[in-house]
Parts: structure tokens; sequence; C-alpha cells
């Protein structure tokens, strides 16, 4: 058994629950729209769930099982209507069986975790391992939890479960997750590929391929995340998270137009605040307006709350202000390298440039080559007057990827420049 140390993002949990559904009849179902695979796929579960239930409608597993299909829906989709769908469900199972019922606390730790309630997850998780101490899905939903609750040594040690209970898609992701953290870009490539190797069905191997390419953009190697991405848009010509990646170096390339052009497609077909967040950013790039997205974002997230997401926003926009008091809230609910990257920057942007610095060394602790977390520290160390530091800093932030982000890459561009 490959022993992998493994955690995951948390948009890559929920496919393995999906899976445990997909055997029940579709026959009768209506017909889906046209649309991703994903999206088709995710359809067409629901709909078979649904008509069980119509037949059967005191199965708590049917409805613990359309629970967690919804969280998926949401996910693909982007449309937060379905976790209030979701929650019906899974209330719906507790009600038919209010003891034992572990494929509850499963999809309502999905749920929790896709709204970002990750201290929920992780307990509705424990109660479905009280359960359900076999069943694979309850690690990745705790290891995704424990990930973003910053306790990554018992996140691996649930992956691993994981990994030794079903090394398959979900496992292998989490395992490349945790090691492209740890600084670890072949054994996380190793990971994914083994992930691809064991992928069946076409939404899973559409995913491998985007996280493939992923890795592979950031770290810097443009011809390989494109060739992964438009691999993925093979076997799904529609999927837009490929179709995310390909705009990514399209705009990386110099095709600016094309790459906007993509990308305005994107957030009408799925309006995720991540591609909002990315398209605003890239017309900020262009020289372009882009105060109709940030409107859009802000919708988002008085719909769903999002404090490190709306944080960054509120740093692209200037208001250090609200982008300090909305990475102090996540972090007072969660210690993710990521929220503390957040607010070191928000500490900056407040002239709060020693204490930014103590979060941006936290940051990078674990040895991520993330360039973005690089680009921070090092305006944060040019910034407390340390310009050797800082100029290495951002030369190796933009070694390892040259296209870390449309805007601020040319500013560390310019700013090395200055210090030399």
């Amino acid at each position: 058994m490959l022993r992998l140390v493994a955690v995951t993002a948390v948009v890559g949990g929920i496919a393995l629950l999906v899976t445990t559904v997909t055997s029940l009849s579709t026959s009768d179902a209506p017909a889906p729209p046209a649309g991703a695979v994903a999206e088709v796929a995710a359809h067409r579960t629901v709909s078979a769930l649904q008509d069980k239930l119509r037949r059967t409608p005191s199965d708590a597993g049917a409805w613990a099982a359309l629970g967690s299909a919804y969280v998926e829906q949401a996910r693909i989709t982007g449309d937060p209507s379905y976790y209030e769908k979701a929650q019906g469900a899974l209330d719906a199972s507790l009600r038919h069986q209010p003891e034992g019922n572990g494929f509850a606390s499963i999809g309502l730790g999905a749920l929790a975790n896709a709204r970002h309630d990750f201290a929920a997850a992780r307990d509705h998780a424990s109660r479905a391992q009280a359960v359900l101490p076999g069943t694979a899905e309850v690690y990745g939903v705790l290891a995704d939890a424990l990930t973003q609750l910053g306790m990554p040594a018992e996140a691996t040690a649930a992956v691993q479960r994981m990994l030794d209970l079903e090394p398959g898609v979900p496992s292998f992701t989490r395992a490349a997750y945790d090691l492209e953290q740890r600084g670890d870009v072949p054994g996380a490539r190793e990971a994914l590929e083994r992930a691809l190797d064991a992928a069946g069905a076409a939404p899973d191997v559409v995913f491998c391929r985007y996280h493939l390419g992923e890795l592979a953009f950031d770290n810097g190697d443009l011809d390989e995340a494109l060739s992964q991405y438009s691999q993925g848009l093979v076997v799904d010509p529609r999927d837009v998270m490929s179709s995310q990646g390909k705009a990514k170096v399209l705009f990386a390339r110099g095709s600016v137009d094309e790459a906007l052009r993509l990308y305005s497609e994107l957030v009408q077909r799925a309006p995720l605040p991540q591609f909002v967040h990315e398209y605003a950013t890239m017309l900020r790039a262009a020289g372009r307006d882009p105060s109709p997205q940030y409107a859009v974002l802000e919708r988002q997230f008085a719909l769903v709350p999002d404090d490190l997401a709306a944080s960054a926003v509120a740093a692209d926009r200037g208001d250090a202000v609200s982008a300090l008091r909305l990475a102090e809230a996540e972090w007072g609910r969660r210690q993710h390298v990521l929220v503390a990257d957040a607010l070191a920057w928000a500490l900056h942007l407040n002239g709060r440039h020693e204490e930014a610095l103590a979060f941006a060394d936290r940051a990078v602790s674990t040895g991520w080559h993330n360039a973005a977390f690089l680009y921070h520290r090092g305006v944060i160390l040019a910034a407390l007057g340390r310009g050797d530091e800082a100029a290495g800093v951002l030369d190796e932030a933009l070694r390892i990827n040259p296209h870390f982000s449309f805007v601020d890459a040319p500013r560390a561009r310019a700013a090395l420049d200055g210090l030399r």
C-alpha cells in the first residue's frame, strides 16, 4: 500500500460521495440539460435518487445520498441554492433514521465544508466515523475539515486511513495536495498521475487532468499546463475548470482578448466566486473596468459568506481596513496557511509590517512552492528595509511561476528591478 501524507482542497472532496449512488437506475430519469460531463452526471444522480424516493419516501440512505449529490451540484454549478436543498434532504434522512445515521453525518460534513464551517464539518465527520469506521468517505470529509482548520498532522492521519481503505481518485488527489503544500512537487505529480490511472469515469479523468494542469501552471510550466487542460477538454469540451486553465495560459502568453472572452463565457456559465474574482483581476491587468465583477462578488458574499475570499477582494480594491477585518475573522476560525498569507498581506496594507512578517513566515513554513506567498513576503521584507532578503524572495517567486498573478507578477518584477 502506497503511503502518502495527504490533505485536500475542499473542492475535490465530494466525488467519492456521489459515486456511492451511481449504481441506481436512471432509465426513467428525465433527460439532462446539455452541459459539462460532470454536471450531467450529477443531474442523473439527483434524478435517480428523486425517483427512488418517490417509490420509497422513508429511505434514509437515499435521502442522505441525495443531500450529498446536491452538495456536488452546488460545487459544479456555483449555485448556492443547492445548499438549502442539501440541508433539507439530509434533515429528512435524520428524521427517518435519527440514530446511527453515518451517511447523513457524512453529507452534513460535506455540506459544512462547502459552507466553510470547518469546525462543524469536523464534528459531523467524527460522528460518522463512530458509526462507519471502515468507510473511506468519512475520512475524506474529516481530512478536508482538519486541513482547513490548520491541523495538518491530524489531516494526514485521516487521509492515510482513506488511502488504506480505498486508494482511488479522492484519496490520491488529497495526497497530491498535501505533498504540494510540503514543497514536494514531483511527489504531488506522481500522486495525481496515480489518481488519473485510477480514474474510470469521464468526470474523474477531467478532474485529474485539470489538477495536473494546475500543478504545472503553478510551477511555471505553461506547455505542460496547456497540454493537461487540453486533454481534459478533449474528454469534455464544456468543462469549465479546464477552460479556465486554458484561459490563464492564453493570458500568460499574451492572447489577452481571447483569454478575456473565455473568462466572460465562464462567469456566465458558472459564476463561481473563484472565476469572477479571476476575471476581475484579469480585467484590471488588461486596463479594463472590473467593477461589474466586483459587484457580482459582493452579492455572492452576501448569500454565502467567505471571509477569506472577501479579504482578498477588499485588498485588491484598496480597502485595507476591510481586508484586515475579514482576514482576522477568518483566522479566528481556522489557521490554514492560506489564511496566514491573507492576514499577512492585510496587515502589511495597514502599515503593520512587523506583525505581517510573522504571518508571512507562517504561510511559507510548510515549504509550499507558492509564488503568491513569496511575493507577499518579499514586499513585506522590502517595507521593513530588508532589501537584499526581499530581492531573494521575489526572485524565487518569479522563478517558481512568472505568471502567478495577472496583476501581481508584473508588480513583483518591477519591485525586484527596483531592489537591484
